[in-house]
């Protein structure tokens, strides 16, 4: 009878939980996690949904006005605003020129890096990224020295291949875009790393399948390379997407946000810091930010729905 009464009550406990352990697990993860989620939501989640209640206001750091709701008010002036897609329109014409040469070249030099015909390909490896490192604003001070009509370094190496009179690269609106592009290609350096490790991830097999169907070079690039560095290209192109349409940190060092020569370089996101620290509109600059914060998500938006027909990734099944 005892033994009977002490199973009974042992029947009688409840189990332990069974997911205790998996609550506590989950607990230690959001407590790690947690400065994390705080920084999010005080720098930018807050910021966020403060800048989007400031374009319904009329805050103005220079006008002494009482703050009132304004409704539609700064939306309606960003429609109506000249320099707004005219800078808009800078913004895109030279990520037309800038993102396809930062898309291409880096993906040719890691080809020619990752090739048996260039012997010492890690030494040129390290060169490439060394540029990366260096401060920006450093390196941009030492472009502009280089790119100097009359002393720089650029104008001097034309010299001597017989193009005397060199261009004036930063002060002419038909060699300032070239000239960025040339500043821009410094830094390609982690561009031309992510395009090797993508290239030697792709199985050899596939080329020596490729050999065998009788694919010479251009047919091995199209039709194995191509389709597997899709999803690097994809990669870059979505990042090269997002950082040219903040293009801001060139034309503001150079020539002090200026715009020079003829509002050339006066880039949107130029447009965007004047307005918040130089005329202290901040409603105004918060509709700015708002509209490069939506032209960039339908662009981005727009790249992730195309990515379906011509992102190929090994394995995927459809």
């Amino acid at each position: 009878m005892a033994i009977v009464e002490l199973e009974s009550r042992a029947a009688a406990v409840p189990p332990p939980p069974r997911f205790g352990l998996a609550r506590r697990e989950a607990l230690w993860g959001l407590l790690f996690i947690s400065p994390w989620i705080l920084g999010f939501l005080l720098f930018t989640l807050i910021p966020m949904i403060a800048t989007f209640v400031f374009t319904f206001t009329n805050i103005n750091l220079i006008q002494d006005e009482p703050l009132r709701f304004v409704g539609l008010e700064n939306y309606q002036h960003l429609l109506r605003d000249v320099r707004t897609w005219n800078s808009l329109l800078v913004t895109l014409k030279f990520a037309a020129i800038a993102l396809p040469v930062g898309l291409i070249l880096p993906f040719a030099l890691a080809l020619l890096l990752n090739s048996k015909v260039l012997r010492g390909s890690r030494y040129f490896q390290a060169l490439f990224f060394m540029p990366y490192v260096v401060p920006f604003v450093a390196a941009l001070l030492a472009w502009g020295g280089m790119l100097n009509p009359e002393a720089g370094w650029i104008n001097a190496a034309l010299s001597w291949i017989g193009i005397n009179d060199g261009p004036d690269w930063l002060n002419d609106p038909t060699w300032i875009y070239p000239a960025l592009v040339l500043i821009g290609l410094w830094g390609i350096g982690s561009a031309v790393i992510i395009n090797i490790a993508g290239l030697q991830n792709v199985p050899t097999e596939l080329y020596d399948a490729a050999r065998v169907d009788g694919a010479g070079y251009w047919g091995q690039l199209r039709h194995v390379t191509l389709p597997l560095m899709s999803p690097v290209i994809f990669y870059s192109l979505t990042l090269g997407t997002v950082g040219v349409l903040q293009y801001f940190l060139v034309p503001l060092v150079l020539n002090n946000g200026s715009g020079r020569p003829g509002d050339s370089t006066f880039f949107y996101n130029i447009y965007l810091y004047k307005t918040f620290f130089t005329f202290q509109d901040m409603s105004f600059g918060a509709t700015l930010a708002w509209l490069l914060f939506v032209v960039i998500l339908a662009i981005t938006l727009l790249l992730f729905w195309s990515a379906r027909y011509w992102v190929y990734y090994a394995g995927e099944t459809k």
